[in-house]
This record gives structure tokens, C-alpha cells and sequence, in this order.
């Protein structure tokens, strides 16, 4: 791993924290992710399931959690099984977790080879007590699954194997725990933000007439990685001129021309956590005078969300507010009229934004929670207003990424340039 290993204790709380939701009958079982094949012998980099993650601290393929936290033996109560490593493997895969590696990691004391699973879990399922097994899949309410997951392939064989136990869902517990971060997990994200920072301010001094959007794509994955980031937190979105009103853009193969915008959607991953920050910049380093009111439109808007936000606060209701905020600025924009402002519904309001204002995030970018609940203490969410006017070949989104506290916010990201003229300036700067 390239970052600063992230102590233990954080990952042994957040075992703790679901056990104390699980039945006290019970077991869970959480896989990684599958490695998914491309073509020929060729695989995609491996991403690991992020609830697995959270609870161990494990980054590495063929890894099972079990809980059975009323087991009789208490070195049975957690269970840690990994891929026995061998001298083959790490030939051409390199180093594999030991035992007492993964242990430290993970705060687990009970490690076992993968070859020892199904034996332990029958044992488990059998003379543990056990009537309940909580079983692990994707709930988030955008997800769209298409292939089978290892989660899948899992589930269809307890079932099979154990037809009389009653099974449970793991993720509305999994998601009401990871919606709330703790104290290490901002800490985490605080830093994916900063190195999100260090990468834009670089390409401010980048950027320039005549320049690729691919080049701008090059030097934010310098920065990232040269601070211990794994990359991207997703794919970059960087459009310049028309590309811009392209919510989700990502062949940033155009050339950056002057008197052009540029939307950069971009942000770094820090040990597993995810940063999404958007900016809009002027390619030749100053806004004309139309440009400039539509981006001060959208920032006033983004300021106005952030005011709004408190644990008091729930998710559609807020939206629903923005869009407000956002349809008396397009009047004085003079994109639409003060009539049609005032249905929401309309294809004039639509043609201008069209999308969310907001989304949970951490170890998923579009993070799991209850979307239809109030505000959590602690949740992080993104702010992300923008108005998008394709018949003059430009859009402006701006977003920042902050902390529900019990009144307001606390902005990870309240460092890295917003204003329109800062941006001018450190454009032009030597």
C-alpha cells in the first residue's frame, strides 16, 4: 500500500459497532470483491468491497470476514480468512499478507488460510448457536448489478447448504454504520481532499491555450500518486468548451482553446477514502464578462446550500430548496422567465440543471446511507450546484465536500480556491 497504514483500532471499533446491531443467534459473513477478468489472461486492477474493508482494514483478494460474536470460544468470535500465500504466487503477484501481518492491520487475533473456511464455518453454523446468518450485497439505491457477484455466488450456496437457518440482510446495518464517519475516517478524507488540492493548484499553472484535456488528466495523476494517493477517485471529467454541459464527460481527448472553460471533475483516493471535488476555469486564465456572472450565479448558489445544511436537514427536501435558489438565478441570468421559474417541472428549468445538488461520501464516491433520513452528525457530503447553457457552449459546476455538524458545516475543502478572481489570479501568477 502507498499510504500511512491507518491504525487498527479504527477497523476493531467498526466490528464492534455492527456486532452491537447483530442479533445475539447470529453470524455474518462479508467476501471481497471478485478480480474481474478483461480479455485473453488479462484482469482489471482489484477493488476491494468497501464494507470489508471497513471492518478489517484488508486490501487484498480472496479475503472472508466472519463474525460469530456469541461463539463459545472466544478466538472463534472473529475470524480473518486470506489467500495462503506460496512461493509461486509471490513470484509474479509479489507479497502476500502473513498471518501476523494481516493481524496487525486488521485488529483480528484469528487468522486462517482460505483453505480452512468451509470446515470453520460449519463448525460455526452448527454448534455455535447460530439461527440467523447476516449475508452481504450491493443495496445502494443507483446500483445496477449485471454480473454475478463473489457476494452472489456466496448466498446461492449457504442457502443451499443451510436451507433451515434464517437468513439477514448486512447492509441496511452496514450503511446506517458507514453513513456516520468517525474520527480516523474525516482524518482520512481530510487528506484525500488535500491531496485533491495539491493537484488542482498544479494544473492552474498548467493550463494554458492549446493544451489537451488529457495532458491536464496527466498532471493530476502526477500529483496524486507523488503523495501517496492510488489515483483518481473516479474518472476524471475534464471538458473544456462544450464538453462542459456533459455531466459525465471522460474521453478528454479535445484541445483546451482560448476564451474556453474547462469543468474539472476531479479528485484523489487516500487509503480507500474518496475526495470529489468540481471546478470550472477559464483556459486562457481570465472569465469574459458572461462567463463570470453565470460562475458567481452558481457560487452563490453553492454557498446558500452549504448554510442550509445541519442535522436537521433531510437530503430531497434541501434539493428541492436549491432548485429554488437555482431557478431565481436563471431568471437573472435571463435564461428563463420569473413564470417559469415557478414550476419546478418545467422543460425550461430542466434544460439549465439537471442533475442532484448533493451525495454521501467516503469509501464509495456516491457513499451508502439513507438518503431519505435526516442528516447524520458527521456524514460528509458533497455541494454541487451548476448551471449548463449548451446553446452558448458552456457549463459551471463547483463543489466541495463537507462535514454535517449539529449546526452547519465544516468544509474539508475550504482551502482550495473557489472564488472567480483567486482562480484569475493564481492563473496568471509566476
Amino acid at each position: 500500500m502507498r499510504y500511512i497504514p491507518v491504525d487498527s483500532s479504527l477497523f476493531t471499533s467498526n466490528r464492534k459497532r455492527l456486532i452491537r446491531e447483530m442479533q445475539s443467534d447470529s453470524l455474518a459473513v462479508f467476501n471481497s470483491n471478485d478480480i474481474m477478468p478483461t480479455n485473453a489472461d488479462g484482469t482489471m486492477p482489484f477493488r476491494q468491497n468497501s464494507d470489508l474493508f471497513y471492518l478489517t482494514g484488508i486490501n487484498q483478494e480472496e479475503s472472508v470476514l466472519l463474525l460469530c460474536p456469541q461463539f463459545p470460544q472466544p478466538h472463534l468470535r472473529e475470524i480473518l480468512f486470506l489467500r495462503e500465500p506460496n512461493e509461486l504466487l509471490e513470484k509474479w503477484e509479489g507479497h502476500k499478507f502473513s498471518k501476523t501481518e494481516a493481524a496487525a492491520v486488521s485488529g483480528i487475533k484469528t487468522v486462517m488460510w482460505l483453505s480452512d473456511f468451509h470446515k470453520t464455518f460449519h463448525h460455526l453454523m452448527v454448534m455455535g448457536g447460530v439461527n440467523r446468518v447476516y449475508l452481504n450485497t450491493n443495496e445502494h439505491y443507483r446500483s445496477d448489478i449485471v454480473v454475478q457477484t463473489r457476494d452472489a455466488r456466496f448466498i446461492e450456496w449457504c442457502k443451499a447448504a443451510y436451507p433451515l437457518h434464517r437468513y439477514d440482510r448486512a447492509a441496511p446495518l452496514m450503511a446506517e454504520l458507514r453513513s456516520a464517519k468517525q474520527p480516523q475516517e474525516i482524518e482520512l478524507l481530510q487528506t484525500a481532499c488535500d491531496i485533491t488540492e495539491k493537484g488542482f493548484r498544479r494544473v492552474l499553472k498548467f493550463v494554458k491555450p492549446g493544451v489537451m484535456e488529457y495532458e491536464i488528466e496527466a498532471e493530476y495523476l502526477h500529483e496524486f500518486i507523488r503523495n501517496r494517493s492510488r489515483g483518481f477517485a473516479y474518472q476524471p471529467i475534464i471538458a473544456a468548451g462544450s464538453n462542459n454541459v456533459i455531466l459525465h464527460y471522460t474521453e478528454n481527448n479535445k484541445v483546451c482553446r482560448d476564451g474556453d472553460l474547462i469543468l474539472l471533475d476531479v479528485a484523489a483516493e487516500y487509503a480507500g477514502y474518496n475526495a470529489d471535488l468540481t471546478r470550472t476555469i477559464p483556459v486562457s486564465g481570465k472569465f469574459t464578462k458572461r462567463q463570470k456572472a453565470v460562475y458567481n450565479a452558481v457560487h452563490r448558489v453553492m454557498k446558500e446550500a452549504k448554510s442550509m445544511l445541519g442535522t436537521s436537514v433531510v437530503y430531497f427536501e434541501y434539493h428541492r430548496e436549491v432548485e429554488k435558489i437555482i431557478s431565481s438565478e436563471l431568471v437573472g441570468l435571463k435564461l428563463i422567465s420569473k413564470s417559469e421559474s415557478k414550476d419546478k417541472a418545467s422543460a425550461a428549468f430542466r434544460k439549465y440543471y439537471y442533475h442532484g445538488t448533493s451525495h454521501m461520501l467516503g469509501l464509495d464516491v456516491h457513499d451508502v446511507g439513507n438518503m431519505h433520513a435526516k442528516m447524520k452528525e458527521n456524514s460528509v457530503w458533497t455541494i454541487e450546484p451548476g448551471i449548463y447553457i449548451k446553446e452558448e457552449g458552456f457549463g459551471i459546476r463547483l463543489e466541495n465536500n463537507v462535514v454535517i455538524g449539529k449546526k452547519g458545516v465544516r468544509d474539508l475543502m475550504k482551502n482550495i480556491p473557489l472564488e472567480a478572481g483567486e482562480i484569475e489570479d493564481l492563473m496568471n501568477s509566476k
